[in-house]
């Protein structure tokens, strides 16, 4: 369902264009909106389509990082990481997006389906220690919060190693995003739940082991 670029590119960050020439830049994107998005439920591991506000953040992504010369476009094997993917290839000329597992969304457990406010009745000890990123936070049934930011690290660290010099994308989740912040920056934990609106880019730079944050919205 491909829709019309409308929006302005925004600028490039003087860090991003220092990214070490031996780096891969990695540049993170939250998938476009879905309709449990907009009834702010936990999506999870659940295959919820976008909708047709997604199709647009989609469109919006594709058009920010049609001149970042992608070579490869990764993505979350869910299907709402996947179509972002693929608007985002089809604008860089490529023809393929690859599932890259590490990137799938947080197990929410039986958290799943649930609004915050539900979750907070149904588990409130649970739920502090989730909304604070507690050492010991898991979502009841499902994943531990630790695991989760170990696994994101851990895939843009494959990235980096398949990529050397070069840009890629990566289509993954709001959390799991917020997680792979937070584990490579000296921000304070309990601030980790920032906000990233749908279809936005995160630009990381992947230089062996060593991973540094280049740009979140927030820094556009």
């Amino acid at each position: 369902m491909p829709v019309p670029f409308d929006d302005a590119c925004p600028p490039r960050s003087p860090r991003e264009d220092l990214c070490p020439p031996r780096a891969c830049q990695v540049c993170l994107v939250r998938h476009g909106t879905t309709a449990l998005n907009v009834q702010r439920r936990y999506r999870g591991r659940r295959d919820v389509p976008l909708d047709g506000q997604g199709w647009r953040d989609a469109a919006t992504a594709a058009r920010e990082l049609a001149g970042v010369g992608l070579v490869a476009v990764y993505a979350s094997p869910l299907d709402r990481a996947r179509d972002t993917a693929r608007a985002i290839a089809e604008t860089a000329g490529l023809d393929r997006v690859i599932d890259l597992p590490g990137l799938v969304n947080l197990d929410y457990g039986e958290w799943e389906g649930r609004t915050a406010e539900e979750a907070a009745r149904s588990h409130p000890e649970a739920f502090e220690r989730y909304n604070t990123y507690s050492e010991d936070a898991a979502c009841p049934g499902g994943e531990r919060l630790a695991d989760a930011a170990d696994r994101i690290v851990e895939a843009l660290r494959t990235l980096g190693r398949r990529h050397p010099g070069q840009a890629v994308a990566a289509v993954s989740h709001a959390v799991m995003v917020r997680l792979a912040i937070a584990a490579i920056t000296d921000s304070p934990r309990s601030q980790w739940r920032r906000q990233l609106p749908t279809g936005s880019v995160s630009v990381f730079a992947v230089d062996g082991d060593r991973l540094s944050l280049l740009r979140t919205p927030a820094m556009v």
